[in-house]
């Protein structure tokens, strides 16, 4: 299914003037120079495409003849037809000579000069059986060639020679005979049904945040340890040449990050499209992530556009409307369909696969946001905090690297579907605040969403702000540590090692024996500060609903304690508006 949903999205858009998808046969990549020849294969000159920068020739994106060879080539000697690297078009790499990859470029040349009558490819084929490579070397910006890519062109029209009408046509007709590889086998395509020659390379996936630079592959059979049940190596995963130049093409596409159809999720890589083209697909990136762009004076930036819009359709489904009135003029039914990719060595994971309506998705989306709700301890804090920002609270020292693996998959699955959160996310969140003795916003809402999705009948109802007619134990006992930190504050003014700092942990998983010494230190606070009389009230009014100390509290009782410890000291240090 994944397979036949990219192969349909590559066709829309290679049908579509305005997307940049490269027509079958080619594909897209950043030449930096362009050699000169004359009519009669003679050097003219070479010449940067782009400006020239500190990095090197910025170059210029063309679609250039494909070959599933020169696609895969991570070691051997392998050469694209009229266009490489200077290791293969000019010979020459560094201050080394290449002859033997010079002349698997001269054979591609060759032959299409013998299949094809063009004045371009005539001039190469000259140029080329004349041509030494020692020469190239002997140029003073030598080293900006060899970083990049070349094409030929003639000097008289200067077009590329892959761009000449004669080798368009003929590439369009033949460019699946010059991907044949030996012992490839017939078969029925999985996803056409219709028997064709099969392919037993496909394409590198490339960009997929944390996999090789040369790529890595979702359908990979390229030993014989892969056959089972007496097929060949194709058969066990049988997609024709045509398709897995499709669906490869489209998913190289999609993870471009220019083409907003792509988020990094933790290590998961997810990409998006719909079936059809529609506004709805630029929307979709912002249900995840919802862009922060600044507000400025005049007419608002496109992100500041988007923000506002994105924001408005979340905040409405929230708060319970309809899909339809809030929508408006955006179409639900427009399906989309959203893949997670991870590296797994030279291969690719799919962490997740969806297949849904807009309306679906927004309304799962928008029920996330809604059990993730939470007051805010500073107005600058995002109030639909993106996957991201979720799962770096999971992670030691709030490294990337450190999150753990896995958890972006489940995490996004449970999302896009409306199923229970891993319980993975809400054991992390625990431990790191353990750890680090940090109770912010972001973890506490982690901890909300959780209880309420997955254990709704142990959490209650969760408001978003302190809840003062709620009497359950572990809420009163998170109230009670909170009140507790801020009469010691109130008394000892700011200093490095709080209570929170040495015993919540231990106060939210064994209070019978925390809290019994909290409260003997409590009174010589109280006695010393300020307001140690308003204190202490509050502190009894807490107390008189708490007939016992628990002597343990669950992982889900420990998170109700995090709850009301949170919303005390939002309570604690709100100002009050006086009349």
């Amino acid at each position: 299914m994944i397979l036949s949903a990219l192969n349909d999205y590559y066709h829309r858009m290679v049908s579509d003037p305005d997307a940049s998808m490269p027509k079958p046969g080619f594909m897209a990549s950043r030449i930096t120079h362009m050699v000169l020849l004359s009519r009669d294969g003679e050097f003219s000159r070479i010449i940067p495409l782009g400006e020239v920068t500190k990095k090197g020739v910025e170059g210029r994106k063309m679609f250039v003849p494909w070959t599933i060879n020169g696609a895969c080539r991570t070691s051997g000697k392998v050469a694209f037809p009229l266009w490489d690297k200077p290791k293969y078009s000019l010979g020459a790499d560094g201050k080394k000579i290449y002859a033997e990859h010079f002349s698997k470029f001269q054979e591609h040349v060759f032959q299409l000069c013998h299949e094809i009558e063009d004045d371009g490819l005539k001039a190469l084929s000259l140029f080329l059986r004349k041509w030494e490579p020692g020469r190239a070397i002997e140029w003073e910006f030598w080293e900006d060639v060899t970083s990049g890519n070349i094409v030929f062109c003639l000097e008289s029209d200067q077009i590329p020679i892959h761009e000449r009408p004669a080798f368009q046509e003929y590439w369009r007709e033949h460019w699946t005979e010059w991907c044949r590889l030996p012992d490839q086998v017939t078969g029925q395509c999985l996803t056409t049904g219709h028997s064709v020659r099969l392919s037993k390379l496909h394409q590198p996936i490339k960009g997929v945040y944390g996999a090789q630079s040369s790529g890595a592959s979702i359908v990979s059979f390229n030993l014989d340890a892969f056959e089972s049940y007496g097929k060949k190596q194709s058969l066990n995963a049988p997609v024709a040449e045509n398709v897995a130049f499709s669906y490869t093409t489209a998913l190289n596409y999609l993870l471009r990050r220019e083409n907003n159809r792509c988020l990094s999720i933790g290590d998961t890589s997810t990409v998006f499209w719909a079936e059809k083209k529609s506004p709805e697909e630029d929307l979709l990136a912002s249900l995840f992530d919802l862009p922060n762009a600044p507000e400025e004076e005049g007419e608002p930036g496109e992100d500041a556009r988007t923000a506002g819009q994105v924001r408005s359709l979340l905040q409405a489904l929230r708060d319970g409307k309809p899909i339809q009135q809030v929508l408006g003029e955006l179409a639900p039914e427009v399906r989309f369909y959203v893949l997670g990719l991870a590296p797994n060595q030279s291969r690719l994971s799919v962490r997740f696969w969806c297949q849904a309506s807009f309306g679906e998705l927004a309304q799962k989306v928008s029920q996330h946001y809604s059990h993730l709700s939470m007051e805010r301890q500073y107005t600058n804090q995002p109030e639909f905090p993106a996957l991201w920002q979720i799962l770096i609270e999971t992670a030691a020292q709030q490294k990337r690297e450190n999150i753990p693996p896995m958890l972006s998959g489940a995490l996004s699955r449970s999302v896009l579907t409306g199923s229970r959160y891993p319980e993975s996310l809400y054991t992390a969140v625990l431990g790191r605040i353990r750890a680090d003795k940090q109770v912010n916003y972001i973890r506490t809402a982690i901890i909300k969403a959780c209880l309420t999705r997955n254990h709704p009948e142990k959490a209650g109802e969760i408001t978003m702000s302190l809840n003062p007619d709620r009497k359950d134990v572990p809420y009163l006992l998170g109230r009670l540590f909170s009140l507790l930190e801020k009469t010691q504050g109130d008394a000892l003014g700011k200093i490095g090692t709080t209570i929170r700092h040495r015993y919540f942990s231990s106060a939210s998983a064994s209070p019978s024996i925390v809290f019994p010494q909290l409260l003997k230190l409590s009174q010589h606070h109280i006695a010393k500060a300020e307001y140690g009389s308003a204190m202490d009230r509050k502190i009894q009014d807490v107390l008189d609903d708490v007939h016992d100390f628990p002597s343990r509290l669950s992982l889900q009782e420990q998170g109700v304690f995090t709850i009301g410890y949170y919303h005390q000291n939002n309570a604690n240090y709100r100002k009050i508006d006086k009349e």
